[in-house]
């Protein structure tokens, strides 16, 4: 008898190692957050492995113009169906996209305004007035809400998507989520930067409003579930317990 109870202990201790392992991005004590600065609220930048979409018009997209405004022709129809099979053109991890007529061009760290009148620029040689419009179509961010099993890919279909937006997309905060640590991930040239934000309070909306960039991930930290991982883990240590127990009673009896 004594044995088992023995068993039942070191087993009993022996979970404590296993509670909570879910847990991701765990900071260590007296770990350095990086400074929300202007650059980090701005917007969105373009980077590498972005997969953009681009349209090019001449005259100032006066043609475009005229397909809005519901003015038929066949050079209209055309330029319609052309907007309709859109070609995307994949940065490349020089930051550089290679695009026809006038080879590579730098857009990676610029706006998507920037880049529209960067590439506007490189085209003006060989239309009259290029007129561009620009869209990224392969962003995405990583959420995880607080709770383990409920982790989402946000695909952003909006320029400027702030952090509030893509909680709200993934679900909000869960029940386990603690609003006052959330950690905002994110890769620069430079290395990978850390922001913790707090969004527990009204004050916490200027943090809340920082505009996400693609491949981010966005963790709500969790509160520990300490007693039902506890009792996840013992329940069937318990049962072996009393299943031997009742096997000692059993043949104590039988003497």
């Amino acid at each position: 008898m004594r044995m088992i109870v023995i068993f039942a202990l070191i087993s009993f201790f022996a979970t404590g190692c296993t509670i909570n392992k879910d847990l991701l991005f765990k900071s260590a004590p007296g770990f350095e957050y990086s400074a929300i600065s202007q650059t980090t609220v701005s917007d969105y930048k373009i980077a590498s492995n972005d997969e953009l979409s681009i349209q090019l018009y001449p005259n100032g997209g006066e043609r475009l113009l005229s397909i809005s405004t519901g003015i038929s022709s066949d050079d209209n129809n055309r330029y319609l169906n052309q907007t309709r099979n859109t070609i995307t053109y994949r940065v490349k991890s020089s930051g550089t996209v290679e695009l026809p007529e006038i080879g590579e061009i730098v857009l990676a760290g610029l706006t998507l305004e920037e880049a529209e009148l960067s590439i506007e620029k490189a085209y003006s040689d060989n239309y009259h007035n290029p007129y561009v419009l620009l869209n990224v179509t392969n962003n995405r961010v990583l959420v995880f809400p607080g709770e383990a099993g409920q982790a989402s890919v946000i695909t952003l279909e909006n320029k400027n998507t702030t952090v509030l937006e893509a909680l709200a997309l993934a679900g909000g905060v869960r029940s386990r989520g603690i609003s006052s640590k959330v950690k905002l991930i994110r890769s620069t040239p430079e290395g990978r930067e850390v922001y913790l934000l707090d969004l527990s309070t009204i004050r916490g909306l200027d943090e809340a409003s920082l505009i996400v960039q693609a491949n981010d991930i966005i963790y709500v930290s969790s509160n520990p579930e300490i007693a039902s991982g506890y009792l996840t883990q013992i329940t069937p240590i318990v049962s072996v317990f009393s299943s031997l127990s009742l096997l000692y009673a059993v043949i104590v009896g039988l003497r």
